[in-house]
């Protein structure tokens, strides 16, 4: 079939006249594209790929096209939810925009036409609206027996009849309950004991109800809904389900089918094209513009659901209340529903953790100036004059000026914390165990039991990757025909890559970490010896500036890699579904942010300032002598870089989640108008217009929404022994989070395609895995960088009263400041000391083994090992 490009773009324009007189000159030429271009004929169609045949007999059969399912040309309809007639629903928009590079070429307008012919002989039903400003817009309604057709392909589980899902009840009494009231008719007095209790209960159950009435959802405005057996649709058991009911099939059930439809109908005539296929493709290729189904309504507009949700969930107002789960299903689907279930069970469940942790906090603060070892350092008693933290630049330090830090610190270093510690190990496990049960709730009252991952649908890029494979196989569950994926020749190394990948990825974000450390130990090196004056007199501040800059570029740079690269490598794996292709992209994405992330305050925790040495003869890494913790300690530095990063990383995120929607909604309309120079307004009150301008949501919509609050629970659990107001703040932000995801997603983005999950997939493998972890690093934080077991020792074996008397004077050694190896001492000093003090266990500089470890250090090593088993068996 020859065409000109000329005809085509004839063939492409609107069909009906214009409706304003000041439309433009390109609007004007354009004729009806049905006149000008035949119909393909029917043995000319490329189908979906071979899986959607059974096996015996096709499971898509092709609906004949006729003028009652080809694009309407009908009076205007008012309401525009709904096609001209009024009547036929609006289930999905297909938009291009002439103004678009490439759109009016004669392969895009081929592309279109292919694959508008195809939807049409799929038996949807198609109607074109007249141009807005070079924006042409398609509406899709799915017939009645195209759903039934797609939702028998697609198992989907639909309501019952009514009739069908009476539920009787037992009417046989409790053996017990029936004993006591028996006895209650034949004693009197038994019978007013049971009346009071009766009514005693009575009131409980009032006085509850009134004051949780603030706190559940109002069932005026969101009636309960009651519960409905549901089965996989089957055409041959019809009587079985309310098919006649308007609200059978919910828009979500629309949108679905149509979405399904659009992924995998070719749009090209060339059968060698294997990839020829999808609206995705098409968008890509600016075929398209943008695919989406509609919003019930404007925010703004009364009786619509969006706008009801809008008004009572996602209103900061409402953040007390429970959230209507059922209605955000109904409206949104499944997958952000369970999110939604998650976020608020989350919140809900940092109550008694945020409780303890206050508790923990007030106990130290009340207790902060009983302190023995603080109050020594702050009376400055003793006079102690402390070695240089650094080379060169660094002076000698009165430990009376670390006063303020010696209190901090003892506020997430006391006894307390300890108990804080084994409390939240226990509410971690707690916590996924209780989700377990909630979940199951959950799965029982919307239906998600009988989800099997086999009746979910091959991915098609899955299937056009594999349109070469000859040998095929059925898949039992679908009864469908799919291609045979070769283990060990195709599986297995693919797997095996993106595993070595990832691992090299993960030692890459290490090794950035670590050059970072070496950058500044260098850097200080450097300056101590060429630097110049002004430099040299902040060479601290100055190295630690550069450096944080530094480690905020790799970062960055990184997330760009690990997102660009973690979905190369999962497309590599040839997942079949969906759900295995995002469980997959989710581990891998995670396992790179989590050691982006986590890197720096594990470095902090555990190895910063613990192999350092001694004064004279410091263990030195390619030189360079290592680093060492504040005048504060390791613990008080680790909980300032845990409030830095979860406490202010959860306010950015929240203030950019709320701007960057709007930002990217303005950067959407100022592209739309400056591709006619300013001339292009697009204002129109059509619904379908209106979510144009709105922001595409995407398949993966939700990952940021998870990864920032696993990463949150990661600082919750992980590390809360050095921050126990950790749980605090993180309710403080959920609470608000939960409200703004809400608004963000009502207000911003276009309205998603649902997606039936069974669960919230691999991050719940995730959490059980951050528990787990938790408890070890727990353990170890406890154990080695905080001072619980040195003063636990010292107690118990070292002071015979059992108190904390002169513990401060005993942790300190001694160093002869004449033993400084050449470039160690400071360049200049103000004080004239022959001896200066550390903290560890060894002899002084007079004992025949000088500088040697003391009998107390091993006591106190064996102590740590021995705490960190018992801790670990405690929490098992």
């Amino acid at each position: 079939m020859n065409v000109t490009q000329e005809e085509f773009i004839l063939r492409e324009s609107t069909h009906s006249p214009p409706q304003q007189e000041n439309e433009t000159e390109d609007n004007t030429q354009v004729t009806e594209l049905s006149d000008s271009v035949e119909r393909i004929p029917r043995d000319q169609w490329q189908r979906a790929p071979s899986y959607t045949r059974g096996i015996s007999q096709p499971l898509i059969d092709l609906v004949p096209a006729s003028s009652s399912l080809g694009i309407q040309e009908e009076p205007s309809y008012n309401n525009s939810s709904y096609f001209r007639d009024g009547e036929r629903t609006i289930d999905f928009i297909l938009v291009w925009d002439k103004f678009q590079p490439k759109s009016l070429d004669a392969n895009s307008v081929l592309k279109r036409k292919v694959f508008e012919d195809n939807l049409i002989n799929e038996g949807l039903e198609l109607e074109k609206e007249n141009a807005i400003d070079g924006l042409y817009f398609i509406k899709i309604h799915a017939p009645s027996e195209v759903l039934r057709r797609y939702s028998e392909i697609l198992k989907l589980r639909m309501p019952m009849k009514e009739e069908l899902c009476t539920v009787h009840k037992d009417q046989k009494l409790n053996p017990v309950l029936h004993a006591t009231m028996y006895l209650s008719k034949k004693i009197p007095e038994l019978k007013s004991v049971h009346r009071g209790t009766n009514s005693l209960f009575h009131k409980y159950h009032s006085f509850t109800r009134l004051v949780m009435r603030r706190f559940y959802v109002d069932e005026n405005i969101f009636p309960t809904k009651s519960h409905r057996f549901t089965a996989v649709y089957s055409r041959d058991k019809e009587y079985l389900f309310d098919v006649n009911s308007e609200s059978f099939f919910t828009p979500a059930v629309h949108s679905r089918i149509v979405q399904f439809i659009l992924d995998r109908q070719r749009f090209s005539l060339d059968q060698s094209n294997e990839y020829a296929f999808g609206i995705e493709r098409l968008i890509s290729e600016n075929a398209y513009r943008a695919a989406y189904p509609l919003h019930d309504g404007d925010i703004s507009t009364p009786g619509s659901m969006r706008h009801v949700l809008y008004h009572e969930w996602a209103s900061v107002q409402k953040c007390f209340r429970y959230q209507p789960l059922d209605y955000v299903k109904e409206y949104f689907g499944i997958k952000i529903a369970l999110y939604f279930a998650w976020l608020g069970f989350y919140t809900h469940m940092l109550i008694p953790a945020s409780v303890v942790g206050l508790g923990c906090f007030i106990f130290s603060c009340l207790t902060m100036f009983k302190n023995k070892p603080s109050e020594d350092i702050c009376q400055n008693k003793l006079n102690i004059k402390m070695c240089p933290l650094c080379d060169f630049f660094c002076d000698y330090w009165d430990l009376s000026e670390t006063c303020l830090h010696a209190r901090v610190t003892y506020l997430i270093d006391n006894p307390t914390t300890v108990f804080f510690a084994i409390f939240m190990s226990f509410w971690a496990a707690m916590f996924l165990e209780l989700w377990k049960r909630y979940s199951a709730e959950i799965t029982h009252r919307w239906d998600l039991t009988g989800f099997d991952i086999q009746e979910e649908h091959p991915r098609p890029e899955y299937l056009a990757r594999l349109s070469h494979v000859k040998r095929k196989h059925v898949n039992v569950v679908t009864n469908t025909m799919e291609p045979h994926v070769p283990f060990w020749k195709v599986r297995f190394p693919a797997t095996m890559l993106s595993f070595s990948i990832v691992l090299l990825l993960v030692t890459m974000a290490v090794a950035a970490l670590l050059g970072v450390v070496l950058y500044r130990m260098s850097l200080l090196a450097a300056l101590s010896v060429y630097g110049d004056s002004v430099i040299t007199s902040y060479a601290i501040l100055f190295t630690t500036a550069t450096a944080a800059t530094i480690n905020l570029c790799c970062i960055v740079v990184f997330n760009w890699i690990y997102s660009w690269l973690a979905e190369y490598l999962t497309e590599l794996e040839l997942l079949r579904t969906q759900t295995e292709f995002d469980d997959s992209l989710t581990l891998k994405i995670y396992l790179l942010q989590f050691v982006n992330y986590y890197a720096s305050i594990f470095y902090i925790a555990f190895f910063k300032g613990k192999f350092i040495g001694y004064p004279g003869n410091y263990n030195r890494w390619l030189g360079y002598r290592q680093e060492e913790c504040g005048p504060g300690g390791c613990l008080m530095e680790l909980c300032i870089q845990l409030a830095i990063i979860m406490v202010g990383k959860q306010a950015v995120n929240t203030l950019l989640e709320m701007l960057f929607p709007l930002i990217y909604k303005w950067l959407n309309l100022w592209w739309l108008r400056n591709e006619l120079r300013g001339k292009r307004s697009i204002k129109s009150n059509l619904q379908w217009v209106k979510d144009f301008k709105l922001i595409e949501w995407g398949p993966r919509g939700l990952f940021p929404e998870y990864l920032e609050m696993v990463l949150q629970y990661g600082f919750v659990t992980i590390f809360v022994a050095a921050f126990p107001l950790a749980p605090f703040f993180a309710l403080i932000n959920n609470i608000f989070e939960m409200r703004l995801d809400a608004k963000k997603l009502l207000t911003f983005y276009r309205r998603p395609v649902t997606q039936r999950v069974r669960d919230i997939g691999v991050w719940f493998k995730i959490l059980n895995s951050i528990g787990k972890l938790a408890v070890i690093t727990n353990g170890f934080i406890i154990a080695f960088t905080s001072e619980f077991i040195p003063r636990l020792v010292y107690v118990f074996r070292v002071n015979s009263q059992g108190t904390l008397d002169g513990y401060l004077n005993h942790s300190l050694s001694y160093f002869d400041v004449r033993q400084f190896s050449e470039g160690s001492a400071p360049q200049s000093t103000a004080y004239n000391i022959t001896y200066c003090r550390y903290p560890d266990y060894r002899e002084p500089p007079w004992h025949e083994n000088a500088y040697a470890t003391t009998s107390n250090y091993w006591h106190i090593l064996a102590a740590r090992l021995a705490f960190i088993v018992v801790f670990e068996v405690c929490n098992q």
